[in-house]
């Protein structure tokens, strides 16, 4: 019997940085839908100061829709914060 394992339908990768000198503030914070090993959808969030690791959490979904419906949340609410998108050179 075959098991039919949905894949991510599409690419969800986002790097934003929020820098203000005269408060010594530079961080980045990093969002990805990935899919696990057993074909769930998972997003990857990353953050902390720039040109550190930082700190990461990871957050299991059944469903993809639920994936994005957190990372797009999530997008919003940095975009509020003053966080910017910049392109990724390599990855932090």
């Amino acid at each position: 019997m075959a098991t039919l394992i949905a894949m991510i339908r599409q690419p969800y990768h986002l790097y934003t940085e929020r820098t203000e000198p005269a408060k010594n503030m530079a961080r980045f914070y990093a969002l990805e839908i990935s899919e696990t090993l057993f074909g769930e959808a998972c997003l990857i969030r990353r953050w902390g100061r720039i040109g550190a690791f930082g700190q990461c959490m990871i957050h299991h979904f059944e469903r993809e829709d639920e994936a994005v419906k957190l990372f797009l949340d999530i997008t919003r609410k940095k975009k509020a914060r003053g966080y910017r998108p910049k392109p990724i050179l390599s990855r932090p």
